[in-house]
Order: C-alpha cells, then structure tokens, then sequence
C-alpha cells in the first residue's frame, strides 16, 4: 500500500486564537520571573494547579516543557546531558530531556518568543505523583539545583475504584500543602478564591470534553494530533477564563464542521483510537501518514486525561483529590480495559493502536497482554508501534510508516 496521494488534516481556525492566549501565558510566566513581582510554582501537569493559581502563584508545568522540546524535535540532542550526570536513558524521556536542555542553557520558548531567555526559576515545587515516581524524581533535582522547597502528594495506583479511603488519603495531602504555600506566597488562602479557580476548571474539563466528543460524529471534525495541540490550554491554562474562552470559540468551530459534514480527515474511512503517548516530534509525520490512507485517529486515552469531572466548587479539597485519582493511568488494568471498550463503542473504532513508548511504561497499556484481551473481547483489530515520547533514536520512520500500511490494508479488507 502506498500514500501517494496528498491527503493532510484541516487546520483549525481557532488555532491562532490558541497561540494567542499560550502567547500571552508564557509572557506573563517569564514576566513574574524576571520581575519578581509574582511567586513562581512549579506543577506536574496533573498536580493541584487550582491550589497554586487560587494563591496568587504564577504556575509552570516542566512536562509542558518537555513536551515542546519533544515537539520541536530538541529532545533527542538534550538526554545526553542528564545521562551524563547519572539519569538512565530508560527512565522518563520527559525529564532526562527537560534537565538536559537546562544543563545545556536551552529552551524552545527562546525559539518561540522573543525577549524569553530561559525557563522561570521556581521559588516552589509542587508534584503529584499520580502519574509516575519520575515526576517527584524530576522536581527533586531542580529543587537541589535552585534551593527551593519541594512538596508534594504522593498517589496510590493501580485503583479499580476510588474509595472514601482514597480520597480522604488525597484530601489531607493537598490540605497540608497550605500552610508552606501561605508561608511562600506571603498571604493566607482565600477560599472564595479557591472555589472560583475549581468552578473554572471544572467549566473547562465540561467544555474540552465536548471537544472531544464532537468526534464521535462522522466524519470526525477533528483528530488525535490536533487534541495533542490543542489540550495545551487545558493543560497550562485550567482554573482561568482564558481557557474556557477558548474552548468556546473551539468548540463551536468544530460543531459548524459537524453541520457542514466537514471532517478533518478528506474521505475518512476507517477510525483509529490510539492509546498511549503520541511521539511528539512525529506529530505531522504521523498525522500525514494515517490522513494519507483516509484513516483519522480520532480518540485516545492520553487526551482524555485532562478530563476531571469530579471538580466541585463546593467542596474545592476533596473534589481535586478524586479528580486526580480517577486519572486514567492511575487506574487497574480491569478499569482500563473497561474504559477503552467503552470508548471503541462510543467513537465506532475500527482499529487500535498502542504505543510502546520506551521510556514512558506507566503509558503504554501493551506489555501486560491488554492489547490481546480486548481483540479477543471486541474483535477490533490492534497495532503496536515502538517508539518514545520523546527520545526519537527510540523510534523507526520506516518500520511505523510499513506496520501502519499494513494494518490499514488489514482493516480495509476487514471491513
């Protein structure tokens, strides 16, 4: 099979309106470094940002980071440096590349943005674990390095249900982050302030995952590689009008496609939920392959996650706590499995494929026989594709671009 004929996904109009906004946030970031007029925090992505942004703290999310010097393909060029004072090349692709950028004096918001000469200094750490462990591990450097203070929750994992006991567990942790956040910012927490910023962010995580439903209509008016761009104001943004501003204007541009018929992808025929990380230098190359076999990947577990129902304003501490345990990967197999056949219904998947991202193992859902069980059970068809996040020594153009053509071929035939 080949992809001769030029078949790109559509740009998004409201993408501009995006850059826009992020401009304007990694300014105002850089401007209360510089200025020292606002107190900088450093969050994990899925850590208690409402908590951070309810206190008057400017907030920088370093997986982010990671995540653009992926994109802009820097990554790869930057590992070297943290392995070399000791951080494996098998551990997290994100923070070997994130401290080897800063080790080599190197950011892509210099690229980016003119007059920004390097990432903010933190005056506090703040993880969550709920993710991985190299998340605490990554914070725990840049806390050596700057002499700040570190703080953080620590989640259990492999959760089948979220119990009371969980929650409460997680409550008691984030409540006792105060009083050194108090201690740093230099005012008590208002917690009129703190229900505003969680009413924000639930506003938000209702509005992106519309967003993402408009993709169960066919043709999708939007795919994966676009949630992957596109979930940056949820990521940096939540607990702020700007972002559900934005997702606004975004959603209400995806439902015109939807009235129009118009899909992302020309002529979609086949409908691909991917699960795991995306390879974040091989967006394009990776969105102009699927398009070019009229395949649209059009759901995945990774942009879900910025989806946290559970957000009450009402209850500001317990209601972040159980939005961030009932994170995807925090989940049992059992749940998960669940979750993505419910996806494959909701979205009518005819393939899925799972990344196996080297460096990444608590994202990628093939290496315990997952990808077996749920064909047996649906009979959908799965690829696994090898690769990384973000180290691209990790990953073959050649061998992803032969084993995509060929699964296509196989659901095309199957269908």
């Amino acid at each position: 099979m080949t992809t001769e004929q030029k078949n790109i996904r559509k740009k998004l109009q409201a993408t501009d309106q995006m850059n826009r906004i992020m401009t304007v946030y990694f300014y105002g970031l850089n401007e209360a470094a510089t200025s020292g007029n606002k107190k900088v925090a450093w969050c994990t992505s899925v850590g208690p940002a409402e908590l951070l942004r309810a206190m008057g703290f400017a907030v920088h999310f370093p997986e982010n980071h990671a995540a653009m010097l992926g994109a802009t393909r820097m990554s790869t060029d930057m590992i070297p440096a943290a392995n070399a004072i000791g951080y494996s090349p098998d551990i997290c692709s994100y923070l070997t590349a994130d401290i080897g950028a800063y080790l080599k004096g190197i950011t892509p918001l210099s690229k980016a943005y003119k007059g920004i000469e390097s990432i903010p200094k933190p005056d506090v750490l703040v993880y969550n674990t709920n993710q991985c462990r190299d998340v605490q591990d990554w914070f725990a450097w840049y806390a050596r390095e700057f002499s700040v203070p570190i703080i953080g929750i620590t989640s259990p994992k492999n959760i089948n249900e979220v119990s009371s006991a969980h929650i409460d567990d997680v409550t008691r942790q984030i409540e006792a982050l105060v009083p050194t956040l108090e201690l740093i910012s230099g005012h008590k927490l208002d917690m009129d302030r703190l229900r505003e910023t969680v009413s924000l962010s639930r506003q938000c995580t209702e509005l992106w995952k519309e967003v993402l439903e408009t993709a169960t209509a066919t043709p999708a008016p939007l795919t994966f590689f676009d949630g992957t761009i596109h979930m940056g104001p949820a990521v940096v943004l939540r607990g702020t009008p700007e972002a559900v501003e934005y997702y606004q204007v975004l959603l209400a541009e995806l439902k015109q496609r939807i009235a129009e018929g118009v899909g992302a992808v020309e002529d979609e025929s086949l409908r691909i939920y991917w699960d795991g990380m995306p390879v974040w230098g091989r967006l394009r190359q990776h969105s102009d392959l699927f398009a070019g076999l009229k395949a649209n990947v059009l759901a995945s577990t990774y942009c879900s996650s910025w989806i946290f129902q559970a957000f009450d304003a009402q209850d500001p501490f317990r209601s972040m706590a159980k939005a961030y345990l009932e994170l995807f990967i925090v989940r049992s197999d059992a749940y998960k499995e669940k979750y993505i056949k419910e996806m494959l219904a909701k979205f009518r998947i005819d393939g899925i494929i799972y990344h196996d991202a080297k460096t990444c193992p608590c994202n990628s859902n093939n290496r315990y026989g997952m990808p077996q069980r749920l064909e047996a059970e649906t009979g959908i068809p799965a690829l696994v594709i090898s690769g990384d996040l973000n180290d691209l020594r990790c990953v073959s153009d050649e061998q992803t671009k032969t084993n995509v053509e060929a699964f296509i071929e196989q659901l095309e035939e199957g269908k």
